[in-house]
């Protein structure tokens, strides 16, 4: 079997992870201080993405922590010239926060709830793309990795603001590739399967689809999303830019370097 591709070094890069308080973002931002890059972690909870940042500069790295709600989108504007000013332009764009909720069918859901989660899972990750854009265009390049889900895809009973807001990050990617991939953008969308989150205890909670059903030991530790999300950093993945992946393609998991279920070490 051929051996999985190394994650590539990223010496340099400034990354930008949204969403790094816990779970995903939590572990993006310490592989990818790992690999050497400097991080800006961005979430809501201040006391939570500074302690990560102390963790990742006590270990030899740079970081910084820029407290904000992604859904407040002139604060999402801003938030990119914050990090500039800290670590430098960023280089590698992790669009990782999100929400589920409002969990309900549609008639249950309060419509402030549900443009609130479109407004986090898609403007907000539109805003800070819009901001990071003519800094990676003038160094010549850099990668963005919008966390999609199968959601995009795939209808699920109770989710129709999540659906919604996934399915258009998903065209966002194919939009941000096809206007400036010829400038250097590397954009990939980035569906990381069920992970056990706080997020995941949400969706057990409400009961309402198949996916509630699933026990917390089906789904996969946040390291595993996390070293993909640094491996798309390097140019082992330049051919799949532009496309929507997915944690469950075997083929990606064996590249990335992760165990492929069904077949040997």
């Amino acid at each position: 079997m051929t051996e999985p591709d190394a994650l590539p070094r990223l010496d340099g890069q400034v990354a930008l992870v949204t969403g790094a308080s816990r779970g995903i973002g939590a572990a993006a931002a310490r592989v990818l201080a790992a690999q050497g890059a400097s991080v800006a972690l961005t979430a809501r909870s201040a006391e939570a993405i500074e302690a990560i940042a102390r963790e990742l500069t006590d270990a030899g790295g740079r970081a910084v922590a820029i407290a904000g709600d992604i859904g407040d989108i002139a604060w999402a504007e801003a938030l990119v010239e914050e990090a500039a000013e800290a670590l430098g332009a960023p280089t590698i764009l992790v669009n990782n926060a999100g929400m589920v909720g409002p969990i309900g069918r549609l008639l249950d859901c309060d419509p402030a709830d549900w443009a609130r989660n479109v407004t986090v899972n898609l403007l907000g990750a539109h805003a800070v793309l819009r901001a990071a854009l003519p800094g990676m265009v003038e160094a010549g390049g850099g990668t963005v990795i919008n966390v999609s889900s199968g959601a995009a895809e795939n209808v699920y009973e109770g989710w129709s603001a999540y659906c919604a807001g996934k399915a258009g990050l998903a065209m966002l990617t194919r939009s941000l590739h096809l206007e400036y991939a010829g400038q250097g953008i590397r954009a990939f969308g980035f569906r990381p399967g069920t992970v056990d989150t706080e997020m995941q205890g949400e969706i057990r909670a409400s009961g309402i689809n198949p996916v509630s059903q699933m026990p917390r030991e089906a789904h996969a530790p946040p390291e595993h999303p996390a070293r993909v999300i640094a491996w798309l950093c390097g140019a082992e993945a330049q051919d799949l830019i532009g496309e929507e992946l997915s944690i469950r393609d075997p083929e990606l998991r064996r590249r990335a370097g992760l165990p492929v279920p069904g077949l040997s070490a």
